[in-house]
């Protein structure tokens, strides 16, 4: 018997003692991985892990998406100006046409994609201006907006609902509370510029020298 053969049976035998001792110890406990972690979450070394706390000053409404149920911020009555209609008095033909001097929402450029494929009337509805409209004048709601970039970011909004895209308010604990799309981007301008780390690395300058 090689030395070789030896060391594969000693690896086996103890890989089997684990998986042995591993179901074992909690084959009545628990049936999945993420079952056991839910489980000992809720006491963690006698610390109740919960976000409620970072949640206390946060107006939110609760959306689920697909298999995934979660807390995002209420927007509507963070926007300075909603609801729309109230100074949306006219159609839009008719305020265009008249003259009031400098308008509303003048100083707004859309800086999001190439001014045939965007402008004012992809997002916003004239006939309701208090609602957002799909690429297919369906109907959204101002707190829903994240369907409305999920149209064409589809990749990132499937990130966003499983926690892998934004940023997530209280960390992981429960409950669950994300911000949206609009909560870190600006939807007529959504690239972020390149910007320096808030803490300078001093040792990859002098790696790079």
């Amino acid at each position: 018997m090689t030395k070789h053969y030896m060391l594969k049976i000693l690896v086996c035998a103890v890989l089997f003692s684990l998986v042995f001792v591993s179901c074992n110890g909690h084959k009545e406990e628990y049936h999945s991985v993420m079952e056991r972690i839910e489980a000992e979450s809720e006491d963690y070394h006698g610390v109740t892990l919960s976000s409620e706390k970072y949640l206390e000053e946060l107006k939110s409404i609760e959306i689920t998406e697909g298999d995934f149920t979660f807390l995002i911020p209420e927007r509507k009555s963070q926007i300075k100006s909603y609801a729309c209609t109230e100074c949306h008095t006219k159609s839009l033909n008719e305020l265009q046409d008249s003259n009031i001097g400098k308008k509303a929402h003048w100083d707004i450029s859309i800086v999001h994609a190439n001014e045939n494929i965007m402008n004012c009337a992809t997002c916003h509805n004239i006939n309701d201006m208090d609602n957002l409209k799909s690429l297919t004048n369906k109907r959204i709601d101002f707190n829903n907006s994240y369907n409305l970039c999920s149209q064409c970011h589809t990749k990132q909004f499937n990130d966003w609902k499983g926690g892998a895209h934004g940023k997530n308010i209280g960390g992981w604990a429960p409950p669950r509370a994300a911000l949206t799309c609009v909560n870190c981007h600006n939807p007529h301008e959504p690239h972020f510029e390149s910007r320096w780390p808030a803490r300078f690395n001093t040792q990859k300058v002098k790696e790079r020298e």
